[in-house]
């Protein structure tokens, strides 16, 4: 069951679930993927003012715009989550978990702080590697580095892979999940939840590009006339009311790797009106006609690594 608590200076109240040990997870986030450091910086602080504080940011520069927000304004209330780099291809389970472990180090440093709020996993084509990463986050857990963990993009098969070894379960897994693909993702979400792995989403609006099928549908145009909402606000809802968490980018300027937060009003309205997913709710009718569109389908999992079917190649 989500309880709801208030951050920054909105008085929009932001759903959270609790997680094992008694954390807090906040169930909309920012997506800061593609944002260079600068916008980093600039779409924590619009979104700590809108009271989503929960940062969802790779290693890199989207971490270094979240340390330059903290180092001015404080940690506060806002609750970290990073993820671990891929692994390149080949690499053993002991050198993966090498990377891993310094990764986490090498991260807290960069943000300064002692721990974060949740450090989620990749997945790899080597089960092993998995496997030894996965212990290396159990260990950062135990050793407070991390109060919770997760994976990302991990099908089927990289979940049964984690699960065979873990003496922690993931507590969530993320990936993408957006009208058109069914509120199950093709029986990931059954196969997940039903082991205790909660359903954390990107590309409400579709990835790696807006999706002009969902922005553009005659079903959701009707449906955010009649709620005086815009389509990427009646997407996310419906996401969240189907039972997920959900990271957002903040506006739907963003392609392949890229995305900004620049100065003006464009990034605020846009994380604005991201927030006010919370203060209506789409009726019965709606989610059963939203659940039961068949386009534009996608793969859950797209990102993911080729030991999961259908993995995103980069265009040459």
């Amino acid at each position: 069951m989500a309880s709801a608590v208030s951050g920054g200076k909105s008085e929009i109240e932001i759903p959270t679930w609790t997680l094992d040990g008694g954390v807090e997870f906040p169930i909309l986030a920012l997506n800061t993927v593609g944002l260079s450091v600068e916008d980093s910086e600039r779409a924590v602080g619009l979104a700590i003012a809108e009271g989503i504080r929960h940062v969802d940011f790779h290693p890199g520069k989207e971490r270094d715009g979240v340390a330059a927000y903290m180092a001015k304004n404080g940690r506060n209330s806002l609750f970290l989550n990073t993820k671990i780099r891929k692994s390149p291809p080949g690499t053993s389970p002991l050198y993966a978990a090498e990377r891993t472990r310094a990764q986490i180090d090498e991260d807290l440093k960069a943000l300064g702080v002692d721990q974060v709020d949740m450090l989620m996993l990749r997945d790899s084509p080597n089960p092993a590697v998995i496997q030894a990463q996965w212990a290396v986050l159990e260990d950062a857990l135990a050793k407070g580095k991390t109060r919770s963990i997760g994976v990302i993009n991990f099908c089927q098969g990289a979940l049964q892979a984690v699960l065979e070894t873990a003496k922690i379960k993931p507590a969530i897994n993320y990936y993408m999940l957006h009208v058109g693909m069914g509120t199950d993702a093709h029986g990931l979400r059954t196969f997940g939840e039903s082991r205790g792995i909660r359903t954390f989403a990107y590309g409400a609006c579709g990835e790696p590009t807006p999706n002009q099928a969902i922005l553009s549908s005659p079903i959701l145009l009707r449906i955010a006339k009649e709620h005086n909402k815009l389509p990427e606000q009646v997407a996310l809802r419906w996401v969240l009311q189907s039972g997920a968490g959900v990271s957002v980018r903040p506006t739907t300027d963003f392609g392949l790797g890229t995305s900004t937060c620049g100065e003006g009003t464009k990034c605020q309205s846009g994380i604005k009106s991201r927030a006010s997913a919370f203060a209506f709710q789409l009726t019965t009718k709606e989610m059963t006609e939203l659940s039961d569109m068949t386009t534009p389908d996608d793969n859950p999992t797209l990102f993911s690594s080729a030991g999961c079917p259908g993995a995103f190649t980069m265009p040459k």
